[in-house]
């Protein structure tokens, strides 16, 4: 049987014929062939299109938010110096004490903080003392004014070497009880920030934190103050990543505190955001005031911009910042959008030349496409991974740092899987600018590490961990402690009893009597490297702190004239090429540069000892460098009982004399006979330190423990070991010095 085609069937049959064979022809393989690798093209390249718009984006979102948090971070890090400046200050807040000690602690609180440019105590009488940065914004000069009958006689003085050199006497009306921030602390009675305003010579903004001082009756015994030079913080917000990006601090109602690219007027009338003729900032302001940080997408003057804005005020050393203040970034859509836009551009032209070489540029253009998504998606892993690294070390989480300095710095930390508090102390590489001197710093951080990792003694601190990470950082892990050092103990609470001092004296001797064992000689026994703290139930734990110059018996000591000498009193870090120790606590023959022995360390303790039941060293730490030494090598040792005030048995005068012998054979011949002949002095009842004197002591004097840090990133900065009872890091290294941008004549801050 012969089947029938439907004719409809056979026309259409006949059309998809023609039409392949007309692809199939030299004219349609010419045109088939580009038009659809241009079609495929044009596919990849609006899709590519949008994923390099929105990675752009999201990359310089990201970019813009980290500089945002990290200048709201060290802003804030900056004004919180407030806090640490006044509790020492307060210590200092006695006009009777010597000039030369006042001026000389003051001036010490002032090196190296990063925009604070005036510390100062004045008293009801119209004495006043302070620090301040010079003119040329490196060097700290100190003063003393006080009324006559003829004006306020002003002195003004460098400091070298811990003496006074007279730079110049003035004679002026200056009275710091008619200032504003007298006035106004003295009305508050309690610690207040001022509003800005300007410096009277250079008109840049300024701001201070005052606390005022009463003594037991109420009455006021003196007005302290830290200022700081806003503008000096512009040296933060400098640093933006994005070209074309620019950084404002401002407060709410639109008054500019720090702007890098602005002229300040010269007239007492602060900055305003009229004063920019900023667009952009205008805009910013029109949009009201944040209450965390925030990304906006801004137009003004018809361009777009991007802005990051943080607030930075808020609570700051225990108060208020009476002004709102605000941190932004801002910086043109143009910046961000430049790159693609540009790609975009070059992507048309390479399709339309697709029409003459279409399969090679099609596979060149996919290629191209391919490349830019990997390397833009690499380069986002990356910075994810930095960011995670940066917030860890090993096991442990970064949480909020505890001191920082030119080299080192010092973080509150926690074990990831235990959740255990530490302390983590590291040496960032970017900070090592001498590459002759990296090794050395190294050696000596693994050496300390090392040394602190045989030891076992409770009064020892201790360590858990060290390492080094992929990007190179050094560090170790210890254990975070809860009290203050022994200078910072005598500083704030005066001479300790001496029922109190001989624990704490025999707790010393067995940390070193365990290093000696191990033939390790400490070398910088000093009051900052012992620790007082409380752990759990116990208190008066002492703690030996500071290894990183540690010998064994065995090393030759280096020749003297070749160590140039430290300042006596001040901890640090141990400069490389300085003298091993301090001054005010080096035996004889440490001095001299002869070979030690563990009497060396309880010559230093001896020292340490004078200081707790004295209050001072026991030759004065005023004496010029060479001097002092000198007093040390030859000097007989005064009598101890003459600089006490209270109970002081004839047996410890006996033994802190034979710790200060000059001849080593009369020293006591190890740390465990010291001990034992501190143990064997007998207290009368009397005059007990007992364990529920101690409790009641902690209780008196441990305030509550700081808040953990928020969310936003900031943190409450606690500097180690300068403090009066805060968790701290056992280390000696928080007053690294920092240098710090050019900042006006502070003698004009008032």
């Amino acid at each position: 049987m012969v089947g029938v085609t439907d004719p409809q069937d056979r026309a259409g049959q006949g059309a998809g014929v023609r039409f392949a064979r007309m692809l199939a022809s030299p004219l349609g393989v010419l045109i088939s062939v580009p038009a659809l690798v241009v079609a495929v093209g044009l596919g990849i390249l609006l899709v590519g299109r949008d994923a390099t718009r929105s990675t752009s984006s999201q990359m310089a979102h990201r970019m813009l938010q980290t500089h945002a948090e990290s200048v709201q971070s060290d802003v804030a890090f900056a004004l919180d110096q407030a806090g640490p400046v006044l509790e020492r200050l307060r210590s200092l807040a006695d006009p009777a004490r010597p000039e030369l000690e006042v001026l000389v602690h003051i001036h010490d609180l002032v090196v190296g903080r990063p925009g604070v440019a005036f510390a100062s105590i004045s008293f009801p009488d119209g004495t006043f003392r302070g620090a301040y940065l010079e003119p040329d914004g490196k060097r700290v000069a100190v003063q003393e004014s006080k009324l006559t009958a003829h004006g306020t006689a002003r002195d003004r003085f460098a400091v070298a070497g811990g003496a006074l050199s007279l730079l110049r006497h003035e004679i002026d009306d200056y009275d710091p009880r008619s200032r504003s921030f007298y006035r106004l602390a003295e009305t508050a009675r309690a610690r207040v920030w001022t509003a800005p305003y300007t410096f009277f010579h250079t008109h840049e903004t300024g701001i201070t934190c005052a606390e005022p001082v009463f003594d037991d009756g109420g009455a006021l015994r003196a007005v302290l103050t830290v200022d700081f030079n806003v503008g000096a913080l512009s040296q933060y917000i400098a640093r933006s990543p994005l070209e074309h990006a620019r950084s404002i601090v401002y407060t709410r109602d639109g008054t500019v505190l720090a702007y890098p690219a602005a002229t300040q007027p010269a007239t007492d009338k602060l900055l305003r955001h009229d004063d920019l003729h900023d667009p952009a900032f205008e805009a910013l302001l029109a949009g009201g005031a944040p209450t965390a940080l925030q990304l906006r997408d801004l137009t003004a003057g018809g361009d777009g911009f991007l802005a990051a804005v943080a607030p930075i005020g808020g609570a700051r050393a225990g108060v208020a910042v009476p002004l709102d203040w605000y941190v932004a970034t801002l910086v043109p859509t143009s910046t961000l959008l430049g790159p693609t836009h540009k790609l975009e551009r070059s992507s048309v032209i390479g399709s339309a030349g697709a029409l003459a070489i279409a399969v090679g540029l099609a596979i060149i253009l996919a290629w191209n496409m391919i490349r830019m998504r990997r390397a833009v998606a690499q380069s986002r892993a990356e910075a994810r991974t930095a960011e995670a690294r940066a917030r860890e070390l090993g096991s442990y989480r970064l949480v909020a740092p505890l001191g920082t300095g030119g080299m080192g710095e010092v973080w509150r930390a926690e074990h990831r899987l235990l959740a255990r508090s530490a302390a983590i102390k590291l040496i960032r590489p970017e900070a090592l600018h001498d590459p002759h001197a990296v090794d050395e710093i190294h050696e000596r951080f693994r050496r300390e590490a090392q040394t602190l990792a045989t030891m076992r003694s409770r009064h020892t601190i201790a360590i858990f961990d060290y390492g080094v990470t992929e990007l190179g950082v050094f560090y170790y892990v210890m254990e975070l402690l809860d009290g203050l050092d022994l200078e910072s103990l005598v500083l704030r609470h005066g001479p300790q009893p001496a029922a109190r001092v001989i624990p704490l004296l025999v707790g010393a001797c067995a940390s070193l009597a365990e290093a000696h064992d191990a033939g390790l000689l400490h070398r910088d026994i000093k009051p900052p490297n012992l620790f007082i703290s409380r752990a759990a139930d116990e208190v008066d734990v002492v703690k030996l702190l500071d290894f990183g110059i540690v010998q064994t018996v065995n090393d030759a000591p280096a020749p003297v004239h070749d160590r140039p000498l430290a300042v006596a009193g001040t901890p640090r870090l141990t400069q490389i090429g300085a003298m091993l120790g301090t001054p005010g606590f080096m035996a004889p023959e440490q001095i001299l540069g002869m070979q030690l022995d563990g009497r060396a360390d309880l010559y230093a303790l001896g020292c340490c000892a004078w200081w707790l039941l004295t209050g001072h060293e026991v030759f004065p730490r005023g004496d010029a460098e060479a001097k002092l030494l000198h007093r040390h090598i030859y000097e007989p040792v005064p009598s101890l009982a003459a600089h006490m005030a209270g109970w002081c048995p004839p047996a410890l005068e006996a033994i802190v004399t034979a710790c200060l012998a000059k001849d080593v054979a009369d020293r006591p011949s190890d740390a465990r006979a010291l001990a034992a002949q501190l143990r064997a002095i007998e207290i009368p009842d009397a005059v007990a330190w007992t364990a529920h004197d101690a409790v009641a002591w902690w209780a008196a004097h441990q305030p509550v423990a700081p808040p953990a840090p928020a969310a936003t990133g900031e943190v409450q900065v606690i500097m180690p070991g300068r403090t009066d009872q805060r968790p701290v890091a056992a280390t000696s290294d928080s007053a690294i010095a920092q240098t710090i941008a050019a900042t006006p004549h502070a003698s004009d801050r008032r």
